[in-house]
């Protein structure tokens, strides 16, 4: 229940940014709910990879490049959708920006409400 109520506000918070911001274009709800799956594929499984490749970049800026990271992920889930769309790099650097507070705050929220699980 809670990783679906977390993926349809990452949808909704994808659809904000979208209206926030005129670089990133969604194409409705069911392709920001599309999207938002995309993304955390890219994030679950291609970013540790990034992250791990651009280690001495990411500590020689101490740590700003994992805000280029992150924007490459943004770009690459709207170049593989066709409801979700990026103007480019610098649209896709302050969208992942945005996508990325809502996050946080969608985090808090639902950890919040579902309470951490017992282990």
């Amino acid at each position: 229940m809670k990783i679906l109520a977390r993926w349809f506000l990452l949808a909704a918070a994808l659809l904000l940014v979208a209206n926030l911001y005129p670089g990133v274009t969604v194409h409705g709800f069911g392709a920001a709910l599309i999207a938002a799956f995309v993304l955390g594929l890219l994030n679950t499984l291609v970013r540790p990879l990034l992250v791990l490749l651009t280690l001495p970049v990411t500590l020689i800026t101490l740590g700003l490049f994992l805000f280029v990271i992150n924007a490459l992920m943004f770009w690459a889930a709207a170049s593989v959708l066709d409801g979700f769309r990026v103007a480019g790099f610098g649209a896709a650097l302050i969208g992942s920006v945005f996508y990325s507070l809502c996050g946080m705050v969608i985090d808090a929220a639902v950890e919040q409400l579902f309470g951490r699980p017992a282990l």
